[in-house]
């Protein structure tokens, strides 16, 4: 695998935080901050939907692209409370997560509503990051890459060789977000050398060495650089580090190094 030859990603996930003003305050702390990798790598800021209109405006003229952090996946109609993926390229959102395990675990998620939010995002030119992982219990179980390649499998039904050059894959095993636990480094670059050679039987190994996958689940500045520097490790998908400039930046650095 020629690492080289694929697009490092760090996102920052959000989550539920930051009133508008709060958001145009941490922007601005970290666009300087990871201005030099402008080039070298993508920096992409996934904020809730009140949020992205000022994100989008905070974040004009800089290396830091915006993102949703999740999208409905019919394009209109009544679904109240819902966002969908044209209303969110007419803002000029990037990218949006797709799958996360707490829109698994708390809204009701299956892999089939991920898959259809993935080529709803897909049609609409969003690059979608699709999450997977599996559960503490599933892990404990021996069954991760059994876990994993379903996922793999159904989250991307349909979707084109073509188009999983706009994916970006997120591995987050449930049992590290959020929890101050994190896989080692060994653990991570395993499941993630296994989702490239899923993709590499559901494609091609041409399609799977260029897709960009991520780490997620408690990734932060101290733990960063081990997990960037593995072969399979293309960026991450940060949650409570990505409310830090300082530490987001570090996180962002790392990545360039790796």
């Amino acid at each position: 695998m020629n690492k080289a030859k694929r697009k490092a990603i760090i996102a920052g996930n959000w989550k539920m935080n930051k009133t508008r003003p709060e958001a145009k305050a941490l922007l601005e702390a970290i666009k300087p901050l990871v201005a030099e990798a402008a080039g070298k790598i993508e920096v992409v800021a996934c904020v809730p939907f009140t949020n992205l209109e000022t994100a989008i405006n905070v974040t004009a003229g800089s290396n830091v692209k915006i993102g949703a952090e999740n999208v409905h996946f019919e394009k209109s109609g009544a679904f109240t409370g819902e966002i969908s993926a044209d209303m969110l390229t007419e803002l000029g959102v990037e990218y949006v997560v797709i799958g996360h395990s707490e829109r698994r675990q708390y809204f009701g998620e299956t892999d089939e509503t991920v898959n259809k939010r993935t080529r709803a995002a897909l049609a609409a030119g969003l690059k979608p990051i699709v999450c997977v992982g599996e559960l503490l219990w599933e892990r404990e179980c021996n069954i991760t890459e059994e876990v994993i390649a379903r996922q793999i499998k159904l989250d991307l039904w349909d979707v084109t060789a073509e188009q999983m050059a706009n994916v970006v894959i997120a591995y987050e095993p449930v049992w590290a977000i959020g929890t101050g636990k994190v896989a080692t480094d060994e653990q991570a670059q395993e499941v993630c050398a296994f989702i490239r050679a899923q993709l590499a039987k559901l494609y091609s190994a041409e399609v799977a060495e260029a897709v960009t996958i991520q780490y997620g689940g408690s990734m932060n500045a101290k733990n960063c650089a081990g997990l960037l520097a593995q072969p399979d490790i293309d960026g991450g998908l940060i949650g409570g580090a990505s409310l830090k400039a300082e530490d987001f930046s570090i996180i962002v650095k790392a990545a360039v190094e790796g």
